[in-house]
C-alpha cells in the first residue's frame, strides 16, 4: 500500500480492510475490560465497590467526550495522522492504567484512555472514504464487524489474561496491542487531508451541531440508532440478572458464553452492508427494525426456555448489527466532505440511547421484573419502526418537491 491514496477511493486493499477491522474492535474493546475486573480491582487498588464501578462509568463518560470533541478534527486534519495519534496516546493511557498504585490514578487514566478510543470512529469514515461508492456498504459492515467483536469478546478476553496474571495484564497487553496497530495504522494507511477548508476549532464543533439542522436524514438517523442500541443495552444489561437468578442459576463463566451469540450476530453486518451496495438500503433498515421489535417476544419466552432466549438475542443482534451497517451507509452517502462530523454526532446519539438503555434496565427490572425489562426492550424497538415509517413518508415529500434530495443518492431502493 502505497503512502498516497485518490481522496474518492478505488476500493481497498483486503489487508488495510482488515486492518483497520482489528484497529477499531481493539479500540473499542479496552473500554469494557474493566467490567468483569472491578473485584480485583477493588480490592488490590483498596477501594470499595461503589468507587470500583466509578471506572466503568469514566470510560462511559470519556469515550462520550471523545466522540464530540474529537471525532470531528478529521474533517479538520491529515486523518492519518490523527488516527495514529488517538491510538499512541490510548496505548500510553493504558501504560498508566497498568501501573496505577491508586483509584484515583486509575479512574483518570481509564477516562483519558476511552477519551482517544474513539480513533475507532475515525477509522470507521476514513474506510467510507477510501472505499468506492459500490463498496461502500460492505467496507462499513466489515469494519463495524470488527468494532462489534471487540465490544463484545472484551469481557471475555479480560477474564482469560486476567487468570494468566492479575488484572494489570489485562492493561499491559492491551497497551502493546494499541501500540503495534499505532505502528501498522501509520506504516499503511494512505495519508488522507481532511476537507474542513480553514474552519477554526470552535466552528467545526459549532457546525457538527449544525449537521442536525441542516440534515433531516441525519436527525432520522440517529434518532432510529439511538433507539436501536438502547433496544440492544436492554437486553445485555438485564441478561446477566435473569441468568443468575432462577431459573438458570448460571455461574460468571456460563453466563459470559452468552456474549458468543451476539458474535454471530455481529458477522452479519458485511451482509447487510452487500445488500446495501445493491441498492435495497432502506429495506434492509425496515428489515432491521421490525426483526428488532420481533425479537422481544421470543427473549419474553426466554424467561423459562433457552432456546427461545438465543434465538431472541440472535434475531436482536443480526437486526441491529442491520440498523446501524444501513444508517451509516445513508448517512456517509451525504456530505463526503463533512463525514467525521455526521459520524460524531450520530454515534454521539448512538452513545445517549445505549447508556438511557441501560439505565432504564435497572428500573424496570425492580418495577416489573424480565417481563418488565421485555416490554421496555419492545417498546424501544417499536420507535425505530415507527421513526424509519415517518423517514420514507417525509422523505419521498420531500423528494416530490425536489429532485435532488439529500437522500437520493443513499436510497435507491425508496
Amino acid at each position: 500500500m502505497t503512502a498516497t491514496t485518490s481522496r474518492t477511493g478505488s476500493g481497498l486493499s483486503r489487508g488495510l480492510l482488515l486492518l483497520m477491522s482489528v484497529a477499531t474492535g481493539s479500540a473499542v474493546a479496552g473500554n469494557y475490560f474493566a467490567q468483569p475486573l472491578l473485584d480485583l480491582i477493588g480490592r488490590e487498588l483498596g477501594i470499595g465497590p461503589s468507587r470500583a464501578a466509578l471506572v466503568v462509568t469514566a470510560a462511559q463518560g470519556g469515550y462520550a467526550l471523545g466522540l464530540i470533541l474529537l471525532v470531528p478534527l478529521g474533517d479538520l486534519m491529515e486523518r492519518r495522522r490523527l488516527a495514529v495519534s488517538l491510538y499512541a496516546a490510548t496505548a500510553v493511557f493504558l501504560l498508566v492504567s497498568a501501573t496505577a498504585a491508586d483509584g484515583t490514578v486509575l479512574l483518570a487514566s481509564t477516562a483519558l484512555t476511552a477519551l482517544t478510543s474513539v480513533g475507532a470512529q475515525v477509522v470507521v469514515p476514513f474506510a467510507a472514504t477510501l472505499a468506492a461508492p459500490a463498496e461502500r456498504g460492505r467496507v462499513v459492515g466489515t469494519v463495524m464487524t470488527g468494532l462489534m467483536l471487540g465490544l463484545l469478546l472484551a469481557r471475555t478476553a479480560s477474564g482469560a489474561l486476567s487468570e494468566l496474571g492479575g488484572w494489570r495484564t489485562v492493561y499491559w497487553v492491551h497497551a502493546a496491542l494499541m501500540a503495534l496497530m499505532a505502528v501498522l495504522l501509520r506504516v499503511f494507511l494512505p495519508r488522507l487531508g481532511g476537507d474542513g477548508g480553514r474552519l477554526s476549532y470552535p466552528a467545526l464543533l459549532r457546525s457538527t451541531v449544525a449537521m442536525f439542522r441542516y440534515e433531516p436524514l441525519l436527525r432520522w438517523r440517529a434518532g432510529i440508532g439511538a433507539l436501536s442500541l438502547a433496544s440492544f443495552s436492554v437486553l445485555w444489561t438485564a441478561l446477566t440478572f435473569l441468568l443468575a437468578g432462577p431459573p438458570y442459576g448460571w455461574p460468571e463463566s456460563a453466563i459470559g458464553l452468552v456474549g458468543l451469540v451476539g458474535v454471530v450476530g455481529a458477522l452479519t453486518a458485511t451482509v447487510a452492508g452487500r445488500l446495501a451496495d445493491r441498492g435495497h438500503v432502506q429495506t434492509v433498515t425496515g428489515a432491521g427494525t421490525v426483526l428488532l421489535l420481533a425479537s422481544w417476544p421470543a427473549i419474553a419466552a426466554g424467561a423459562h426456555g433457552l432456546v427461545w432466549l438465543l434465538a431472541g438475542v440472535l434475531v436482536l443482534d443480526l437486526a441491529h448489527q442491520a440498523v446501524l451497517n444501513s444508517s451509516q451507509n445513508v448517512l456517509y452517502a451525504l456530505r463526503p466532505e463533512a463525514r467525521n462530523r455526521i459520524n460524531s454526532a450520530f454515534m454521539t446519539c448512538l452513545f445517549l440511547g445505549g447508556a438511557a438503555g441501560s439505565a432504564l434496565t435497572s428500573l424496570a427490572w425492580v418495577s416489573g421484573g424480565w417481563t418488565g425489562v421485555c416490554v421496555l426492550g419492545a417498546v424501544l424497538s417499536a420507535g425505530t419502526v415507527v421513526l424509519w415509517v415517518l423517514e420514507r413518508v417525509t422523505g419521498r415529500r420531500c423528494s416530490s418537491r425536489s429532485p435532488h434530495s439529500p437522500d437520493s443518492s443513499a436510497s435507491s431502493d425508496s
